[in-house]
């Protein structure tokens, strides 16, 4: 079912798949689950303690640019490739990714757009993550068994991931649009970033999108009428080019995703984000209402 599967999954389709066997070479579950420190939840144990049955755990600070001065950038190929590989992951299996997040979704729509990143298209997000799955009352295990070691070929289109250069190119070029997936308090610039040493603002004409605005209440990602009415709202064409940004590179794939439900399959992520951009920019480049940048 390699290049057939929708982004989104739900919890019956999945509970169903997991009741007949199918979980296995051509259906891997990941629990992607991944918190800010400040949360204080660790990530690792909570999945031992309790996951959807058949889930592997999937750690975006371990698949990452470990060379890297800034978190959980994206991983080399060939490091992909071993690390999904290790997981039971081939080219013609089918990813379900979820995470443990309250909102219902946060980091699952990260490895999301890693795999599609890396050329793996059969992949989806589990609707509502473990939140829905719980309160639909499908059942969790503390018990894990090991996938079989496969391998897995990558196939990158690197012109969808941003550069610093790309984004500071952009402000005068003003080629691309730029929506930044933060909660508006930290776009623009009066409540604190979760990271130290990075004061709160956003990148000049760039637009907010918070990433929780995709999902209801619920946590349940909000129909495509509604994405495409939000879109509009916050005045982003679909139609055209754009980047999406955030914090570290984690929740800007929500508007990738919602993105891709409303027919654009095509937008680019600043991988650095917010974290690199205020480590590099020039001051006039930190728009904010608070105290900005200093020199």
């Amino acid at each position: 079912m390699a290049g057939q599967v929708g982004a989104l999954v739900n919890a019956k389709w999945l509970a169903d798949a997991i009741n007949n066997n199918r979980v296995g070479p051509s259906l891997r579950i990941l629990d992607a689950s991944w918190y800010l420190p400040k949360l204080q939840r660790n990530a690792t144990e909570e999945f031992k303690r309790c996951h959807i049955p058949g889930a592997s755990f999937f750690d975006i600070d371990k698949c990452c640019d470990t060379t890297s001065p800034y978190e959980h950038m994206l991983p080399t190929e060939s490091e992909f490739a071993d690390y999904v590989g290790n997981l039971g992951i081939a080219n013609n299996t089918h990813v379900v990714v979820y995470d443990g997040t309250d909102f219902g979704s946060f980091s699952a729509p990260r490895v999301w757009w890693m795999f599609r990143f890396f050329g793996h298209n059969s992949v989806s997000v589990l609707n509502g993550g473990l939140k829905n799955w719980l309160r639909e009352s499908h059942p969790v295990t503390d018990q894990y068994f090991k996938p079989e070691c496969t391998s897995f070929k990558t196939s990158i289109n690197a012109s969808c991931v941003k550069t610093y250069e790309d984004v500071l190119e952009n402000i005068t070029s003003k080629k691309f649009q730029l929506v930044d997936a933060r909660v508006e308090g930290q776009f623009r610039g009066i409540e604190p970033e979760p990271r130290e040493d990075t004061e709160p603002g956003h990148v000049p004409g760039a637009i907010n999108m918070p990433f929780p605005s995709f999902m209801d209440s619920s946590g349940l990602e909000r129909p495509v009428e509604d994405l495409t009415e939000l879109f509009k709202q916050a005045g982003v064409d679909l139609q055209k080019p754009f980047w999406v940004s955030c914090g570290s590179g984690v929740t800007a794939c929500h508007i990738a995703l919602a993105a891709y439900l409303c027919g654009n399959a095509d937008v680019c992520l600043y991988d650095g984000s917010w974290t690199e951009w205020f480590a590099k920019a020039a001051p006039e480049h930190v728009i904010s209402e608070g105290k900005g940048k200093q020199l």
